[in-house]
């Protein structure tokens, strides 16, 4: 038997002493992030529901017992193939049992694909919640979290129109975050993935609001764009 096998064994039952059944998954789960590829897990799982009904799609989200990667790709393949077709009522079910899982669950995999296919479905409602809490998950130190926060945030900003209030609120989390982390910026590498990506977002949000908006950034910033 190999070691992860072994390790994660070990970890399931020390959890369901530690902390019950219940936790027990959450923590076995999100500790298997560090051993096995979840961008692979996700994507393939994704690549088996792409011909699912909503339905079953549904069941898989609202399902307790299902693994975190199967539940983040079912919410995935819904995103694409479901969410703008929403009619109000159906919509506000499949909200509260989006907003359920984002409540309950610490897979932050799961979390930004709830997150993302919230503001899909509800820009206006969920547009200056959501997005503030994905821009900051681009910073994670895991890569595939940094990806798959940004590529959110690109697809939230393609289905948009460019409305100057999600614009600013885009760039007021990135002002914030900049100015936090100014002694970091002295010396930055702008090819750097997570600082590319968030100057692209910045750019994006410039572009909507007008360049008079550069004067309120910090210097480095500025330097770096």
């Amino acid at each position: 038997m190999s070691r992860p096998v072994v390790y994660i064994l070990g970890l399931i039952l020390f959890s369901f002493v530690l902390v019950g059944p219940a936790r027990a998954q959450e923590v076995v789960q999100q500790t298997a992030t560090d051993i096995f590829d979840d961008k692979a897990l996700i994507q393939g799982y994704a690549g088996k529901l792409k011909d699912a009904s909503k339905d079953l799609l549904l069941a898989m989200i609202n399902d307790d017992n299902l693994t975190v990667y199967k539940k983040a790709a079912a919410v995935r393949v819904f995103r694409d193939k479901f969410a703008v077709q929403m009619v109000s009522r159906e919509r506000s079910i499949i909200e509260r049992v989006l907003l359920r899982q984002l409540q309950r669950s610490g897979a932050v995999h799961l979390q930004i694909e709830i997150m993302h296919v919230l503001v899909i479905m509800d820009r206006f409602r969920y547009f200056d919640t959501m997005v503030p809490l994905l821009i900051q998950k681009m910073d994670h130190y895991d890569p595939y979290v940094n990806e798959l926060a940004y590529a959110a945030m690109e697809n939230i900003n393609v289905a948009g129109v460019q409305r100057p209030r999600e614009a600013r609120i885009e760039f007021t989390t990135l002002r914030k975050i900049f100015f936090l982390s100014r002694k970091k910026l002295q010396g930055a590498d702008p090819v750097e993935l997570k600082l590319r990506n968030k100057l692209q977002l910045l750019r994006w949000s410039i572009k909507v609001l007008g360049t008079e908006e550069l004067k309120s950034l910090p210097p480095e910033v500025i330097s770096l764009m």
